[in-house]
């Protein structure tokens, strides 16, 4: 009976020492990996009549910073006023203009299923796909639109990249026959990888010449994207993603081109996949209004802006997401320059340089003026409208971050 006994207590430490290592497998393989974004853009509501969408396939491309093991794709119908049919839908690599390399293709499913709805108001995440995405490579996401009426539409528009679109559902064709070409994308907000347990994500947070006005479009000479390329190829930062959070028009305090910063900081930062460091460069538009006629709610200080900034900063902390703050870039001879808002662009950048309450500075202001005439771009970095760098403006901003920042 003793014998017995023992045995079967033998048995269950046997048993409990098994569980408890396959649970100690688990929880290591759990922590080995986890979700980062690898590409992200701020949506928007679309203009007027842009909701004509009837039997239509939009295939956009997406160029991705970090790969990883896995990939999953956001979509967004945050602006529509009513639930939003979408699928099938696919991710595959791009060959250019509008063609998928045909063995990367790979359909999207919801739940198990090939196609879902989007609640008005709301997001959809793709389940994950066995996909090992190639670091710095153009994707396609294809997406088909069955039905007509979509309501108000949830966009981005113009980033530099062009976007393809045909009717009928063409989502698994490698190459799209006479495809309509836009510059924008529609409902689709971002794409995840899953990536080494190290990996980390660093937000963009900003307007037009974060966004990418002026660049060479179809190239990525985005600043953010020559972040990217800096951080790839440097061993301590090639696991870090870099998300677009620009918006052309963007303000920090008040909306205009889509929602102010402040109100959309937590959509577009904290609730970003394995987001540990964001770069804000925001203001300019709010300045810009001096220069314009406008109205007095538009009238912001240097308190004001700086109120906001300090705002931002509070926000971060409290997710524990270092924020790194960037000057404002020149922007004397823009349509909308004026004495007073140069003034209070002297001042914001003042305060950023010596307030000692980012985490760190991005000198993009240094990077770009005029050393003979500071309130204008140089020569080499203007882009010709004084107010959004070019190509080499882009590169410079992105080589003026100090890498050790974002570690």
């Amino acid at each position: 009976m003793k014998r017995t006994e023992s045995r079967l207590k033998l048995g269950v430490v046997v048993i409990l020492g098994v569980s408890s290592l396959l649970s100690s497998f688990a929880t290591v393989a759990g922590e080995a990996s986890r979700w980062v974004g690898t590409w992200a853009t701020s949506v928007y509501e679309g203009e007027p009549g842009r909701n004509q969408v009837a039997d239509v396939t939009l295939r956009q491309i997406a160029h991705v910073s970090i790969g990883g093991k896995q990939v999953r794709v956001r979509f967004s119908n945050e602006f529509g006023s009513v639930p939003l049919e979408i699928g099938p839908a696919a991710i595959a690599l791009s060959i250019g203009n509008g063609g998928i390399q045909a063995d990367t293709d790979h359909a999207l499913t919801f739940d198990g299923r090939a196609s879902a709805k989007i609640p008005a108001g709301a997001t959809l995440i793709s389940d994950p796909v066995d996909w090992s995405v190639p670091a710095l490579s153009d994707v396609a996401v294809s997406l088909y639109l069955p039905k007509q009426d979509v309501g108000s539409v949830t966009y981005h528009g113009d980033a530099r990249q062009t976007q393809y679109q045909t009717y009928g559902n063409t989502v698994h064709a490698p190459a799209l026959e006479n495809p309509i070409t836009q510059a924008s994308t529609y409902f689709l907000s971002g794409i995840d990888v899953l990536a080494d347990k190290t990996a980390h994500a660093v937000v963009a947070l900003g307007d037009s010449i974060t966004d990418g006005a002026q660049s060479t479009r179809d190239t990525n000479r985005r600043w953010p994207d020559f972040l990217a390329r800096r951080l790839a190829a440097d061993k301590r930062f090639a696991q870090t993603g870099v998300l677009n959070e620009g918006i052309g028009g963007a303000r920090l305090l008040n909306p205009n081109t889509g929602p102010a910063v402040l109100a959309r900081f937590d959509r577009d930062v904290t609730a970003q996949s394995g987001v540990s460091h964001v770069i804000v460069l925001i203001g300019i538009n709010d300045i810009g209004r001096w220069g314009r006629p406008h109205i007095a709610s538009d009238e912001v200080t240097a308190e004001e802006i700086i109120a906001g900034l300090k705002q931002l900063i509070v926000r971060a902390h409290d997710h524990n997401i270092k924020i790194i703050g960037a000057t404002l870039t020149p922007y004397e001879g823009a349509n909308y320059a004026s004495a007073k808002g140069e003034t209070i662009r002297q001042t914001v950048n003042q305060w950023i340089r010596d307030g000692k309450q980012f985490d760190g500075v991005a000198d993009f202001d240094a990077a770009t003026r005029d050393t003979q005439h500071p309130s204008r771009f140089s020569a080499a970095t203007d882009s010709g409208d004084h107010l959004h760098p070019n190509d080499a403006g882009m590169e410079a901003m992105a080589g003026a971050i100090e890498l050790a920042l974002l570690k």
